[in-house]
């Protein structure tokens, strides 16, 4: 599953891939076959700074095995970067960025937190990081999916009006039959498992015996399944908002475990729009704290029923529309705003809302591939029948009405083709007590709940600090200034609590 709510989990959210710009960067290629000699790669760095980020970032194209079990096979490619510790004299490793997803580009995270991590860590780290198989500048894959299928609230399986999932299920079947008759051998490769052996790749090609980390949303499950298999090449390891790594269900139990986030977070937004301080800006929705759900719930049925054209031609403001908007400002106070102003213009019969930009446009083909892959490739979806579906999302609607079903509702997984080539490695203590868990106590994607099932499973080779503050992705950027000391002390000279504890708001 990252700094705006666009960057998590397709489960959490749409991805951004990295820019054009990083033009030093791999190409999407196919797989191409090399000799079967496997002596490790030499990485050949080029500069590829961007607009805001560290002056100082590198990029290179690292080959990995399709397939790591023939690794003189065919090889696909990676677009991997570096920002060299800028105090030679103080380093002491290399951490890994690990980003949110499945589809969340590294390189792009390493060009938004560097220089951030720079200015926290003081040189303790060389800081890198890589597009995952599928994402951004590494070796993509295409399921050719129709436009429509790929807006975002579609992708996410948000019911039709009264709960209705007939659309959702055809949807599904179309996505997964066309991934199957589309992607290729490439496709079936986009798995955590991959993306772990992936990053031990880069971690002999980098010389290091051991690497730090710092992992966030779906990318803390990346760096717990790498501990897991290598324990004894991980030396600090930070996870910051965590989910269940339950490996019977993986992303299904995630994605089921967001109508209960959503709804444990939500009455912060709820205080925020309902607070005097609105009225100086014409964001206060109602006058009491206890009014505003009601009035979004009400609101997003309204506009089942009656959709308003929005400022992008073709693409009106839905109820599903309204709702997606909603998860997505959960994950960060600095999100409120934005939301309020587009319930503002929704309720306004003369106004035209103006939709997020993730709303407004389909998801790229090969962003929409990836989201969906890794997590029907990662474990086997039940073979739920359609009738026990809308049973679920009825339920779940009543109990979770923000979330409106969503969370349970059918996937392409259910009609996936092919079957994982491997089961998820169950997360359990056994390794070095070297890990940081960062968790927000009202989390709307990765809640605590689940949270402390990861805690569970780690037992003592992990300690966890508990944040007050709501939201995701907490490590300098939604989090508050005691999470973020922890995880910096925690880096830079080993201290850990004692004991888990807390951040108060």
């Amino acid at each position: 599953m990252t700094t705006r709510p666009k960057k998590a989990l397709l489960l959490a959210l749409a991805v951004t891939t990295v820019a054009a710009g990083l033009t030093a960067t791999a190409t999407a290629v196919p797989a191409v076959a090399r000799p079967a000699a496997t002596a490790v790669p030499q990485l050949d760095w080029k500069p590829c700074a961007r607009p805001g980020g560290p002056a100082a970032q590198e990029c290179a194209v690292l080959p990995v095995p399709l397939d790591h079990d023939d690794p003189g096979g065919p090889q696909i490619h990676l677009a991997v970067s570096r920002v060299l510790s800028d105090r030679p004299s103080a380093r002491r490793g290399t951490l890994v960025v690990i980003p949110g997803g499945p589809g969340g580009s590294g390189v792009q995270r390493l060009a938004q937190k560097g220089v951030a991590l720079q200015r926290e860590l003081a040189g303790a780290y060389d800081l890198v990081a890589f597009d995952p198989r599928g994402v951004g500048a590494s070796t993509t894959a295409s399921c050719g999916l129709a436009p429509e299928d790929r807006y975002l609230t579609g992708l996410r399986s948000w019911p039709g009006p009264d709960g209705e999932i007939t659309e959702n299920v055809a949807r599904s079947r179309r996505i997964a039959e066309a991934c199957d008759r589309n992607a290729g051998p490439v496709l079936r490769g986009f798995t955590t498992a991959n993306q772990v052996r992936d990053m031990d790749r880069l971690r002999e090609a980098l010389g290091e015996r051991r690497l730090s980390a710092w992992a966030t949303s779906y990318g803390t499950y990346v760096a717990a399944e790498y501990a897991q298999k290598f324990p004894r090449r991980t030396d600090r390891w930070v996870l910051d908002s965590s989910g269940d790594p339950d490996p019977r269900r993986v992303a299904r139990g995630w994605l089921a475990n967001m109508s209960r986030g959503a709804d444990e977070r939500f009455p912060d937004f709820a205080a925020w729009a309902a607070h005097p301080d609105r009225d100086h800006d014409g964001l206060r929705l109602a006058a009491r704290t206890e009014e505003i759900e009601p009035l979004v719930v009400a609101l997003a049925a309204r506009l089942d029923r009656e959709p308003r054209p929005s400022t992008t031609p073709g693409v009106p403001l839905t109820g599903n529309g309204l709702r997606q908007a909603l998860q997505n400002a959960l994950y960060a106070d600095a999100a409120f705003p934005s939301f309020a102003a587009l319930v503002k213009a929704a309720q306004n019969p003369a106004g035209t809302p103006a939709l997020p930009p993730e709303l407004a446009r389909p998801v790229p083909d090969a962003d929409a591939t990836v989201m969906v892959a890794v997590i029907c490739n990662d474990v086997a979806w039940p073979g739920t029948s359609e009738d026990a579906y809308r049973t679920a999302v009825r339920e779940d609607r009543a109990r979770y009405p923000l979330t409106a079903g969503m969370p349970v509702n059918v996937l392409p997984c259910s009609f996936w083709k092919s079957t994982p080539a491997q089961a998820p490695t169950p997360i359990t203590d056994d390794g070095p007590s070297n890990i940081l868990m960062l968790q927000s106590r009202k989390d709307p994607a990765t809640p605590l709940f689940g949270a402390l099932k990861m805690r569970e499973a780690l037992g003592g080779r992990a300690r966890m600090v508990t944040v007050e503050q709501g939201g995701h992705g907490l490590y300098l950027g939604n989090g508050n200034a005691c999470g973020d000391r922890a995880v910096t002390a925690f880096l830079t000279t080993g201290r850990r609590p004692a004991h888990d504890t807390h951040c108060p708001d």
